[in-house]
């Protein structure tokens, strides 16, 4: 039932209202009150609405508009505001909850809360990560002018608790402070102006480090009215932390933010640079290009051929390209950046193919063989960590000389040490897991480089960047011809769910990728999976191999794959089972970028809740390919 209220507030979106919280509204509504009636910013500024007032519903909503809410369909968060009839749902940006404003006529007849509704509810797990209340004693904390800090709790403060630490000031005692908003007090009494910013109130305590050696701890106490201004550390490595009032703090926040600026610095002149730069167009070899499509063993998307035209046309003119391939996964990006690749070095330039994960990186070389390399007089290599130095020697010489094509690899491409003869196209695949500096390096090297980004999940960045026409964007669209969907459950964890769904797909000739995202209790869930299914898949202790051994039958049929494995034992088991000689991949996250195993058409998730929205559409894209 929702909670019907009296009178409502509503605040306007300016920055004196945004630093205050909204347990200051509430805290201060009567003050607020009495200087609505006599101070004209206030009367500006605050809107009090109530049961059986008469105002036109129309007056509400310019009113809310000259406070700087967003109309909207749906009115999801603070801000917004929407209209359905003879309701106005709002959200004030000083309430924890949106109301519904029922009008009868351009009488207002009731004013309540908006019912939450079930789909709508935040899970636990992700409310307790960004709720400073809900951190124990012992987290670091990050305090936007202090630095970080360690969460001691929260004191409960009281008019007494304040009365013994409060001191009367002279006059003289008091300093000047910059004030953006002057409010006339010769008709107030010393009672309003308490109310309006110094009632008692609990302090979030925030402890840092000792002054001197054999001193207590400095601590500071942070209003819960200012909790804005506090955020959890979110970090790999243990903070340090230092004394109160330091400069430690503000020195590193300035020198981040002298870095950013340089940074952003250093991105204009580059982007200026490449706007003014020209190169020789593409022209290409149309006889090894059509050869190439011809090879294609599927029929191109209208979204595809597009895309390609839109790329070549690029490619034709004398401007570098910068353009963004975005696609869902297996749309067929892949395939448009290899005739993209093929036009560059038929024209006598070399071409780079970066990827995130040596995994990844391995898979496009494979691809660029099978469909260019073993047809056409194309040379292609992977640089990684895994090369030898011997074979990493030859590479490099490669490439400096031009006798290499194309080099595919992970962030090893970005090395000093590589030096090419004639880069023409850098082509970035999962685009979203590089950095700016990394995705800037080869315009750095070659102003007149060109760059085709693919991305599935783009950055809000990129996605900027291309909305505002800085770079070309082409989209993928339309599945491949006779894609079927994929099916989608979110079940309770039940191993007989689990059994059922494993026995399914292996009966089919298919295989199944098994997510676990904790390194420690894989081999356990490796064991759980061969119980499970003892009694419903018979050939999982058979084995698929003449050897009969144990080991066999578990090099055979499960696989094992993450992050702090050797890299040349990674790709092994990739290659297993693609090869079909394992059936049940139980892999962390890992295999979230690019990899094309079309027999692999079932994925199960175990704990998805700690999965991002971009990790799981990812990860969602690794089954499905094959029709």
């Amino acid at each position: 039932m929702s909670d019907v209220i009296s009178e409502l507030l509503i605040v306007s979106i300016s920055p004196q209202n945004l630093e205050r919280g909204t347990l200051w509204f509430t805290e201060n509504r009567d003050s607020i009150k009495r200087a609505f009636g006599i101070h004209p910013w206030w009367r500006d500024n605050t809107l009090f609405l109530e049961k059986d007032l008469a105002i036109r519903p129309a007056e509400i909503l310019r009113r809310l508009t000259d406070f700087g809410y967003e109309r909207s369909h749906t009115v999801s968060g603070q801000g917004l505001f929407a209209v359905r009839g003879g309701i106005i749902e709002v959200w004030p940006i000083n309430t924890e909850k949106p109301y519904l404003i029922e009008f009868a006529g351009n009488i207002i007849e009731t004013i309540k809360e908006r019912e939450e509704k079930p789909a709508e509810v935040r899970l636990p797990f992700y409310r307790s990560r960004t709720s400073i209340e809900k951190l124990s004693p012992g987290s670091y904390v990050v305090h936007v002018d202090h630095g970080i800090g360690i969460f001691q709790g929260i004191l409960k403060n009281t008019d007494q608790t304040l009365n013994s630490k409060s001191e009367t000031l002279n006059k003289s005692q008091i300093q000047n402070s910059n004030v953006q908003n002057v409010i006339n007090l010769e008709n107030w009494n010393l009672d309003i102006v308490s109310n309006l910013g110094f009632r008692a109130s609990d302090f979030f305590i925030i402890e840092y480090a000792a002054p001197a050696l054999g001193k207590e701890p400095d601590r500071l106490y942070v209003p819960v009215t200012q909790k804005d201004r506090l955020s959890p550390y979110v970090g790999f490595e243990t903070p340090r932390i230092h004394r109160l009032g330091g400069t430690i703090w503000q020195k590193t926040t300035r020198r981040i933010r002298e870095d950013a600026q340089k940074m952003a610095q250093e991105l204009m002149e580059l982007y200026k640079k490449r706007a003014e730069a020209k190169r020789s167009p593409y022209m290409g070899d149309a006889t090894m290009e059509k050869e190439l499509r011809h090879t294609f063993a599927f029929t191109e998307t209208p979204d595809q051929l597009r895309a390609e035209k839109e790329i070549m046309h690029d490619l034709s003119d004398q401007h570098p390209m910068d353009r963004i391939l975005c696609g869902d996964v297996g749309f067929g990006k892949t395939e448009v950046a290899l005739r993209a690749a093929l036009r560059v070095i038929t024209s006598g330039q070399q071409v780079v193919l970066l990827a995130p994960t040596t995994v990844l990186a391995a898979q496009h070389e494979k691809t660029f063989n099978d469909r260019i390399s073993d047809r056409l007089p194309i040379t292609a290599t992977m640089l990684s960590r895994l090369t030898s130095p011997r074979e990493r020697k030859h590479i490099l010489a490669g490439l400096k000389n031009g006798s290499i094509d194309c080099a595919i690899g992970t962030h090893r491409l970005l090395s000093s040490d590589i030096h090419f003869k004639n880069l023409g196209l850098v082509i970035i695949d999962e685009e979203q897991r590089f950095g700016v500096k990394q995705k800037e390096y080869f315009k750095n090297l070659r102003a007149e480089v060109d760059i085709l980004s693919l991305s599935a999940t783009p950055i809000p960045r990129t996605l900027s960047l291309a909305l505002t026409k800085l770079r070309a964007i082409s989209r993928l669209d339309t599945p491949p011809p006779d894609r079927l969907p994929i099916d989608t459950f979110i079940l309770p964890y039940s191993e007989k769910t689990i059994a059922r769904a494993i026995a399914h797909e292996i009966r089919r000739g298919g295989q199944i990728y098994f997510l676990h995202n904790r390194i420690e209790t894989m081999d356990a869930i490796k064991e759980k999976i061969k119980n499970c299914l003892s009694d419903r898949h018979p050939k999982l202790h058979e084995g698929s191999r003449k050897d009969s051994s144990p080991a066999a039958q578990n090099d055979t049929l499960i696989g094992i794959i993450h992050g702090r494995m050797k890299e040349k034992e990674i790709i092994q088991i990739m290659n297993q089972f693609r090869e079909k000689k394992i059936n049940i991949l139980i892999a962390t996250t890992i295999i979230e970028n690019g990899l094309d195993i079309s027999s692999a058409n079932t994925l199960i998730v175990d704990d998805a809740t700690r999965l991002g929205l971009a990790q799981a559409h990812q990860l969602r894209g690794r089954i499905g390919r094959s029709a």
